[in-house]
């Protein structure tokens, strides 16, 4: 079975009630949404020239028309609560074109690999 960041962020995140799409939001947009974006799936660590763990590495941008800061609290809560790593946190400015707030969490994680 294959491990997937994005299935696990989805299943985590799933219980906030935040609509999330991976790449692009591609509805119409709500108030609030997330969209992960896949950065990095590399082997991490090897034993024997192979291949013992892979690193899954997303970024998790929040877009919200209100104040994103409680939401962005629960999120990087509920994520490090289920044993994601937060690598990255930031602040990426408003859109004054679209009314979104945009705040960009960057979540890893580790999965052994069994050849």
């Amino acid at each position: 079975m294959y491990n997937s960041i994005l299935k696990d962020i989805g299943e985590v995140l799933e219980p906030l009630g935040i609509p999330i799409e991976t790449g692009v939001f591609s509805k119409k947009a709500p108030d609030e949404y997330l969209v992960l974006i896949p950065m990095s799936d590399i082997f991490d660590h090897y034993a024997d020239d192979l291949p013992s763990a892979e690193l899954q590495e997303v970024r998790l941008s929040l877009f919200s028309k209100g104040n994103y800061q409680a939401r962005k609290n629960e999120v990087v809560s509920v994520l490090l609560g289920a044993g994601f790593i937060i690598t990255d946190r930031r602040y990426l400015g408003y859109e004054e074109d679209t009314g979104f707030h945009h705040f960009a969490i960057d979540v890893a994680k580790e999965y052994e690999v069994i050849i």
